[in-house]
């Protein structure tokens, strides 16, 4: 059984506020799931519409109805099981190797494929401007996949951050120069910029090394990238 309380405290893991005034957030999904339970993250509770995850100690875990589930999940379609995990404690920033810094960052969706980009690509620090979507709103920890566990993921003021960085700076514009004809270093800071609006004004000052994917085709009408698949690109030819 899950009580009133618990689904009215799970529940309100979907908004920010919340979620860091009880230091909690929720992942959904048995793959996602996994992934947080071989991780550092301390699971607080485990509800599930059956018995599974025998690795997990019983006074953990909860059988729930599909209703209850339903009532606590951010899906439209719930899978068979939510466990909510307390927020790690903000680590320090490690200033080395290939750091990516996401200018303002609204869809989680995006931002949780990032992350699973990173993840894949070996990038282990992201740096996040305080404007950016929140790592731990529910969709944004379903898109990861369970990478959020492997990355040092922090919010900082991006603009004194990449004042300050001693690593070369390199941003994403459409004058940029071809990624593909320029000699990328193997550590370095690299600017991704909001769906809309791309790099802002006052970040694109801080930023000496201009970079742009080009268009191929004949008509070259394709207004942009989506960020996540433009990020797909830029750490591929990074890792070249």
């Amino acid at each position: 059984m899950v009580s009133k309380n618990q689904i009215k405290l799970i529940s309100s893991l979907q908004q920010k506020k919340f979620r860091f005034a009880n230091q909690l957030f929720f992942a959904e999904g048995v793959k996602v799931i996994q992934e947080l339970l071989k991780s550092n993250f301390t699971l607080e509770h485990l509800y599930s519409t059956e018995p599974i995850f025998d690795e997990v100690n019983a006074d953990f875990k909860t059988i729930i109805s599909e209703s209850d589930l339903k009532k606590i999940s951010a899906l439209s379609t719930p899978n068979n099981c939510l466990a909510v995990y307390k927020i790690p404690s903000v680590k320090p920033i490690i200033e080395q190797g290939l750091i990516i810094a996401l200018d303002d960052i609204r869809d989680p969706g995006n931002l949780g494929t990032i992350l699973r980009l990173c993840d894949w690509f070996g990038i282990s620090q992201v740096i996040c401007s305080e404007q950016t979507v929140d790592i731990y709103n529910p969709k944004v920890v379903q898109a990861t996949m369970g990478s959020i566990a492997r990355l040092n993921v922090s919010y900082v003021d991006l603009n004194l951050f990449l004042q300050k960085t001693c690593l070369p700076v390199f941003g994403t514009f459409m004058d940029g120069s071809n990624i593909y004809k320029e000699p990328l270093p193997k550590e370095a800071v690299i600017v991704m910029g909001n769906e809309a609006n791309g790099i802002s004004e006052s970040i694109e000052k801080t930023i000496k090394n201009r970079l742009t994917i080009p268009r191929f085709g004949d008509l070259q009408q394709a207004e942009s990238l989506n960020v996540a698949n433009a990020t797909a690109i830029i750490l591929s030819e990074f890792r070249r």
